[in-house]
């Protein structure tokens, strides 16, 4: 007599795969700014019950995805010049310090990790493969800041690191993209923290600008 077991994944697991994937479509833009978050359509959507979306909304509200316009309705943040302003501000504060540490403190592995980053970059600029650029741009940022060797910086950005994938998925000069970030690579291996400091300075303002001309346009930039 044979007996088949169903295994119940946690409801922990299953808020965080929903959380993934809400986050996701946020960032994506299949979920846009005003798009109202029904947890019963959701739940029914994702195939879930309506707890782990209500927890799920809670945890997006904290990391800034999203807001309460009343208490029964949800919706998509729509983001302002400002929210752009202070994490850029965050990132000229963090990463840029960042850039040093890790060119004084880079290992030849750390190294060749970037430098398969890159080369999976160029691949899916060549491919226009915006979610792939994204998600491995995002990839190198992270690796850099990691290389400065400091758990209280990555600490500080982690909570953020989705809002500004989502801010900057709008950004699609990807070609100069890859190419700012090539040469943030080129002044890390050289060892150089004053230089890698000065690209990493530059390419955040330029990633600034370029952020708030695709979200709001020239005049606002």
């Amino acid at each position: 007599m044979s007996s088949t077991t169903t295994k119940i994944e946690p409801l922990g697991a299953v808020r965080e795969r929903v959380l993934a994937s809400l986050r996701q479509e946020i960032i994506s833009g299949r979920l846009g700014p005003g798009d109202r978050l029904v947890e019963r359509e959701l739940a029914e959507r994702l195939g879930v019950s309506r707890v782990p979306v209500r927890e799920a909304i809670r945890a997006l509200v904290a990391e800034g995805f999203v807001h309460f316009e009343t208490p029964r309705r949800t919706v998509v943040r729509r983001l302002t010049p400002n929210d752009v302003r202070e994490l850029f501000e965050l990132r000229e504060a963090l990463e840029v310090y960042a850039a040093g540490l890790a060119a004084a403190k880079a290992t030849p592995e750390d190294l060749a990790e970037v430098e398969s980053l890159l080369d999976r970059a160029a691949a899916a600029t060549e491919a226009g493969d915006a979610e792939a650029i994204t998600d491995i741009n995002s990839r190198l940022h992270d690796r850099i800041v990691a290389m400065a060797g400091n758990s209280l910086i990555v600490a500080a950005l982690e909570p953020v690191a989705g809002r500004l994938r989502w801010m900057t998925r709008r950004n699609e000069e990807w070609p100069q993209l890859l190419i700012e970030h090539r040469e943030l690579y080129d002044a890390i291996a050289s060892g150089d923290p004053e230089r890698a400091r000065a690209h990493a300075l530059a390419h955040v303002r330029t990633n600034y600008r370029s952020t708030v001309r695709h979200l709001f346009g020239e005049a606002e930039a």
